[in-house]
């Protein structure tokens, strides 16, 4: 199935008009890392972009500083760091207290990698809340794709591109059928991102997306879908239609970017400012059509 504008149109919840910020969901987005501190701002901001009523940011220590400079809309809170700034297993009680009273948990947009960092990762898949992985979120399942049993009869949404798919899975049957095949063992929504991105589910459901360009070919752009992603989950869509709205709108709003700023030159902050223009080319059509 080609995703289609229509689609994703009727799939989007209608805004409550007197909804309030607990009424549109709270997320929370568990990333970053020194170096890497551009990740929980693209994410954080993305949701924020697709309605969230409340956005958290888990970041550590070292890095929350600067993640708290660029942070307006979101709430950013420090944790724990290993020293070098990534997290450390220390801050493992702390990010299930700030987990509990959200409606979903992004986990992976440039947290960097250590031993620690990737324990802490597996040990928190058991987290009661739909779950977004991308990025060192996906990487510290390689050797440990067993772990992802713990989340069966729970939302999880992985969100890679190739390079982090072939470390968790086999991609020799193609694109498509790989993500399928991947989606249904492991019972998640699988977002195989790249050149017209594939979301399969765990029932069989699986869509292509036809929105997008090279210019998205940059750091940054895939926290930018990560953070649509939960923000949509966190507003209650259904799994399935979250992952292709996200996806769909995100390619959208790139080709928006393109449009005005060429493919060669556009950026993430460009894709973000674009994610209204997209959502406002959805809402001008009657619903269905």
């Amino acid at each position: 199935m080609e995703l289609t504008a229509a689609m994703i149109h009727s799939s989007l919840p209608a805004r409550d008009p007197f909804g309030h910020k607990g009424t549109f969901g709270k997320v929370y987005c568990l990333c970053g890392s020194v170096g890497f501190t551009g990740a929980p701002v693209f994410a954080s901001r993305a949701a924020v972009r697709m309605g969230s009523g409340l956005v958290y940011i888990g970041v550590p220590e070292r890095a929350w500083a600067v993640v708290a400079a660029k942070s307006d809309e979101a709430m950013p809170f420090p944790l724990p760091d290993t020293g070098e700034g990534k997290l450390a297993l220390s801050a493992e009680e702390a990010i299930r207290r700030a987990a509990a009273p959200c409606d979903a948990v992004l986990m992976g947009c440039g947290l960097g990698r250590s031993d620690e960092t990737d324990e802490l990762t597996r040990r928190l898949l058991d987290l009661p809340r739909p779950l977004v992985l991308d990025a060192d979120g996906i990487n510290a399942l390689a050797g440990h794709i067993d772990e992802l049993g713990c989340r069966r009869g729970m939302v999880t949404v992985l969100t890679p591109h190739e390079g982090e798919f072939a470390r968790i899975g086999d991609l020799s049957a193609g694109r498509e059928d790989s993500a399928g095949s991947f989606a249904a063992e492991h019972g998640v929504y699988l977002i195989l991102k790249g050149h017209r991105t594939v979301i399969a589910a765990p029932d069989g459901r699986l869509a292509v997306n036809p929105t997008g360009n090279s210019g998205m070919a940059k750091g940054g752009s895939g926290d930018v879908l990560s953070g649509m992603v939960v923000s949509l989950l966190g507003q209650g869509m259904e799994p399935f239609a979250a992952c292709c709205a996200a996806v769909y709108l995100h390619g959208l709003a790139g080709d928006l970017a393109a449009a005005e700023k060429t493919e060669r030159a556009m950026t993430p902050t460009d894709l973000l400012e674009t994610i209204p223009q997209a959502l406002r080319e959805l809402e001008r059509r009657p619903r269905g059509i």
